[in-house]
C-alpha cells in the first residue's frame, strides 16, 4: 500500500472532489468548492515529494516528468476509486492535483439532467459539446450520457480520454476505451483511425487544436454521433471558439459545416450549495433551424435571443438555470451572482423575484477552514506502523506550523505587495 493511498481513503470518505500536493506545504482537499489544509498532515519537502508521487507513477509517465516536467495519467485503488492524475513541477518543486473518480457511474436521473440533454443521446448523427471551466463536471456529465446509451442502444462506441476516466462495462453496447499515450499517440490520430472501426458514437475527451475539431465536424457529417467538450462557458461562445480556430479564409466554410453537424451544447458550472455539495447550474442549447441559420450567417450573438425563446424545445441560457437554483434555495444569490457570465442580466432576474444581493458577507476561505479542516474530518491517515513508507520519512506530525516551510502566515513570509504599498505610502 502506497503511503499516499491513505490520503486518497480520507478523500472519499469526507466527499472531496481533489488532492492538492504542493512541496513545503501540507496537502490540501477541494471540499465543496472550498481549498481546506488536510488536519495533522504535515508539510512535505520537495524530496519527500518527489518519492511519494513516483510510488504511484508509472514508469512511462515516469520518464515523460523528467522530460517535460508534467504528466498526466490514472491511478486506482479497487474497490475505492479512481484518480485522475496530472503531475507538475513548480518553483517550490514537484506538485500533483488528484481528482477523484468514483467507481459507480450517477445517472442521468440523479444528476438531474433536464429532457434536452437525454435528448441528445438518442441522436443518430451531428456533434454534441459538453462545455465549462475545468472542474465543472464535463466529465461526470457525459460518463452519464454515454452510460445511458449503453443501455438503452445497442451500438458501438468508441471514447477517446487523456487519461481514462470513467470505466464502461459492456451493457447493450460494445464500448472500446483508448487513452491518449497509452493507446493512440494523440486525439487527432484515434479520431482519424476511429472511422475505421465502424463507430456508431465516438466521444473525444477534448477538442484541443484545429484538426482535431475539423475531423470531428467531419466525422458528424458523415453520419456517426460525436461527443466532444471545450472549455468555454455560455453555447453562443462554444460556437465561436470552434469557428475562430480556423484561417479566416476558412472560415465561412466551417459555418456552413458547423451549421448542419451540431446538434446541442450543455454549457455548465458548479455553484456551492447553501448546505453542503455543490449543483450544476446548465446552459441548453439545442440547435434548430434559427439557430443553424444564426451559425451560417455569422449571427451568433443573435443565439441569447433565440433560445430564450426556445424554451420548448428545452432551451435554458445560464442565467435561467442560475436563477432556478436561487429561488429553489439551494444556491445563495451571491454564489449565483459570481457564476453568472451576463452579471446585469441576472441582477435584473434577482430584482424580478425580490432578491437583494450582498457581496460583503462573503467569507475567506482562509477564515473558513481556521486552523482546523472540515467540520467531521479528523486527522488523516498518516502511515501506520505496519504499513511501508518513503525511503526519507516524512515530518513528524507534531511539528509545529513554525517550523513547517511555506506553511502560510505563521511562517515568517512578509506579503510583497505590503511592503510596495508601504514604499507608495498608502
Amino acid at each position: 500500500m502506497a503511503w499516499i493511498d491513505s490520503l486518497f481513503t480520507r478523500m472519499v470518505e469526507v466527499g472531496a472532489s481533489d488532492l492538492h500536493m504542493t512541496s513545503t506545504l501540507r496537502p490540501m482537499f477541494r471540499l465543496d468548492g472550498d481549498m481546506v489544509p488536510v488536519e495533522g498532515c504535515p508539510a512535505i519537502s520537495a524530496k519527500q515529494m518527489k518519492q511519494v508521487l513516483m510510488e504511484i507513477t508509472p514508469d512511462r509517465q515516469k520518464k515523460e516528468f523528467e522530460f517535460c516536467f508534467d504528466t498526466d495519467y490514472a491511478y486506482e485503488i479497487p474497490g475505492l476509486a479512481r484518480f485522475r492524475v496530472n503531475l507538475f513541477a513548480d518553483s517550490r518543486g514537484p506538485g500533483a492535483v488528484f481528482r477523484v473518480i468514483l467507481d459507480e457511474i450517477l445517472t442521468v436521473e440523479q444528476l438531474g439532467l433536464p429532457a434536452a440533454v437525454t435528448d441528445f443521446c438518442y441522436l443518430s448523427k451531428g456533434l454534441v459539446l459538453v462545455t465549462g471551466p475545468t472542474g465543472s463536471g464535463k466529465s461526470t456529465t457525459l460518463a452519464a450520457m454515454i452510460d445511458h446509451i449503453n443501455k438503452s442502444r445497442a451500438d458501438h462506441i468508441i471514447t477517446i480520454e487523456d487519461p481514462i476516466e470513467f470505466v464502461h462495462p459492456d451493457h447493450k453496447c460494445l464500448i472500446n476505451q483508448r487513452e491518449v499515450g497509452g493507446h493512440t499517440e494523440s486525439f487527432k490520430r484515434a479520431l482519424r483511425a476511429a472511422l475505421r472501426e465502424d463507430p456508431d458514437i465516438v466521444l473525444v475527451g477534448e477538442l484541443r487544436d484545429l484538426e482535431t475539431i475539423e475531423i470531428a465536424i467531419e466525422t458528424a457529417e458523415t453520419g456517426h454521433l460525436v461527443f466532444g467538450t471545450l472549455h468555454t462557458t455560455t453555447a453562443a461562445s462554444t460556437v465561436d471558439r470552434i469557428i475562430d480556430q480556423f484561417p479566416s479564409d476558412r472560415q465561412a466554410q466551417i459555418r456552413t459545416m458547423l451549421s448542419t453537424s451540431l446538434k446541442g451544447v450543455v454549457a455548465q458550472t458548479l455553484c456551492k450549495k447553501k448546505r453542503k455539495g455543490r449543483v450544476a447550474a446548465l446552459e441548453v442549447l439545442v440547435v434548430n433551424s434559427a439557430i443553424a441559420s444564426q451559425i451560417r450567417d455569422a449571427k451568433t450573438h443573435q443565439i441569447p435571443s433565440s433560445m430564450q425563446m426556445g424554451a420548448k424545445l428545452g432551451m435554458c441560457t445560464l442565467n435561467d438555470s442560475l436563477e432556478k437554483l436561487v429561488v429553489s434555495g439551494q444556491v445563495s444569490a451571491e454564489e449565483a451572482y459570481i457564476k453568472a457570465v451576463d452579471k446585469e442580466g441576472f441582477m435584473m432576474k434577482l430584482r424580478h423575484n425580490g432578491l437583494e444581493l450582498n457581496l460583503r458577507g462573503t467569507q475567506k476561505v482562509e477564515e473558513a477552514a481556521g486552523t482546523s479542516s472540515a467540520p467531521g474530518m479528523p486527522a488523516p491517515g498518516m502511515p501506520r506502523e505496519n504499513s511501508p513508507e518513503p525511503a526519507a520519512p516524512l515530518p513528524s506530525s507534531q511539528q509545529t506550523e513554525k517550523d513547517s516551510p511555506g506553511a502560510g502566515p505563521a511562517s515568517g513570509i512578509e506579503d510583497p505587495f505590503e511592503r510596495f504599498k508601504q514604499r507608495r505610502g498608502q
